[in-house]
């Protein structure tokens, strides 16, 4: 093969990407990468990563306004708000270029520019590179994975000016600590940034449209995540409608409509945080057989387009977006290629987490769902206040709730919310996997005093066997 003839090439660098060429150079694969701007994409760069390093600084603020919880005490506390944003940006930086370190070690050529399909020569598909500064190079190869991403969904009269109007993006990277802040939709996006600001001492409003915050969890993890926000200063407004903005040099005045009253806020910032759609344009889809639904690429379950010989990954087929279900794609979607057996995904085995003040991680069907479904369920529920580790961290605001198949016995889902639940989850997700029961899980060992051992209980309470509560 020449410098420019691949097994399969891959547009966009992002936790689908890098991943899709890392494995396929374990595979024997030539393969090559195509990226516009950061290796890692929005995850390392723009999403999972620096965000979670910021509800790290904010975690550790409040923790020192909580002294006195402790035993300690201090005359006083402060941050430099400019040192905590720089720190996300180097974590960011340096994941980002252990990305481009991986790629090399596995000899995976990286093409700076612009990628889109270009039609075919022969049995190959062409990609066409356009990078920033120089000529396109025109790339050929059997296969190409579209793994593109998403960005923010921009919604008129919401977006984002750089300055008083936020995405994620802004609000990664502000100049200082808005003192009045509101956060439009209350989804993982949403709920952490408004985590991390109020943490950090902004005062925040967080308005969603929907009956409920975190809408996508079960109910009671919602209420509790409502309580937990209200108790912590934050305003929550639920089927609540924005209206036309106000801006003046300074601020902007968001009027918001809840049970037919308006209410008016003016506020230094606004963060819209409502959804994202998938990068479909310019990537050469035109021409092709290639469909598409609400931004996203249509796959089938193995992520094969409409066109023979193109595939798509990640943000860009569609939900959950998620960088760990890109990545997962991403293997499956190379071992397909590679002629291994793969097994299509079940969206009910993937984890979801949200990084907020507490955090709130799940798998599998909610209850209702699950009832839904025409399940006849058992549930168990756990309240971290009857952990010990909990307590003894000073950590007792939480629940660990499972549902199970009352009739087999077999976990359909789990949710929780308290401290390091993101951590805990994946105990579940290999429940779910392995289709396992209460009773194996029930005759699962787990370590004291942990946190952990408030999901055996949970498990214990759906047959009314909780020993500590």
């Amino acid at each position: 093969m020449s410098g420019t003839d691949f097994d399969i090439i891959i547009v966009g660098g992002g936790p689908g990407g890098y991943v899709a060429a890392l494995r396929a150079a374990q595979l024997g694969l030539s393969a090559a990468v195509v990226e516009a701007k950061h290796l890692g994409g929005i995850c390392l760069n723009w999403g999972c990563i620096p965000t979670k390093a910021l509800l790290r600084a904010s975690e550790i603020n409040h923790l020192l306004h909580d002294l006195g919880t402790y035993g300690f005490s201090a005359e006083k506390v402060g941050f430099d708000f400019s040192k905590i944003i720089a720190r996300s940006r180097a974590v960011s930086k340096q994941l980002s270029s252990g990305v481009a370190h991986l790629l090399k070690k596995a000899k995976v050529p990286v093409f700076e520019g612009f990628g889109k399909l270009d039609g075919v020569t022969g049995s190959k598909r062409k990609v066409l590179v356009t990078p920033e500064k120089g000529a396109p190079v025109t790339l050929t190869a059997k296969h190409v994975i579209l793994a593109t991403g998403a960005r923010a969904r921009v919604l008129p009269g919401l977006e984002p000016d750089g300055k008083l109007i936020w995405s994620y993006r802004e609000a990664l990277v502000p100049d200082a600590l808005p003192r009045r802040l509101l956060v439009i939709g209350s989804g993982a996006i949403g709920s952490e940034f408004a985590s991390f600001y109020r943490n950090m001492g902004s005062e925040v409003t967080l308005v969603e449209v929907a009956p409920r915050i975190l809408p996508v969890e079960d109910e009671e993890i919602s209420a509790l995540a409502r309580k937990a926000f209200e108790k912590q200063g934050m305003r929550v407004l639920t089927s609540a409608k924005v209206g036309t903005l106000r801006k003046s040099d300074t601020d902007v005045t968001v009027p918001v409509e809840v049970n037919g009253k308006i209410e008016e806020f003016t506020v230094d910032r606004v963060i819209s945080a409502v959804g994202i759609v998938g990068n479909v344009e310019k990537i050469g889809l035109e021409g092709t057989k290639i469909k598409t639904d609400r931004t996203h690429v249509v796959t089938d379950a193995l992520c094969r387009t409409g066109e023979p010989g193109v595939y798509a990954i990640g943000d860009l087929a569609g939900a959950p977006w998620l960088a760990h279900k890109a990545s997962h794609e991403a293997v499956m979607c190379v071992d397909a290629i590679a002629g291994k057996q793969v097994h299509p995904i079940d969206i009910t085995k993937i984890p979801g987490c949200t990084y907020c003040r507490p955090q709130i991680a799940s798998v599998g069907y909610t209850e209702a769902r699950a009832k839904e479904a025409g399940y006849k369920v058992r549930v168990g529920k756990f309240p971290l206040l009857a952990n010990g580790k909990a307590l003894a961290m000073g950590e007792p605001d939480g629940l660990v709730k499972t549902v199970f198949d009352a009739q087999t016995g077999e976990l359909l889902g789990a949710h929780m919310i308290g401290a390091e639940v993101t951590e805990m989850i994946q105990g579940y997700v290999i429940a779910r996997t392995g289709e396992l029961t209460e009773a194996e899980l029930a005759e699962t060992i787990f370590p004291h005093p942990t946190i952990s051992e408030s999901m055996h209980e949970a498990v214990l309470a759906a047959y009314d066997g909780a020993l500590h509560f």
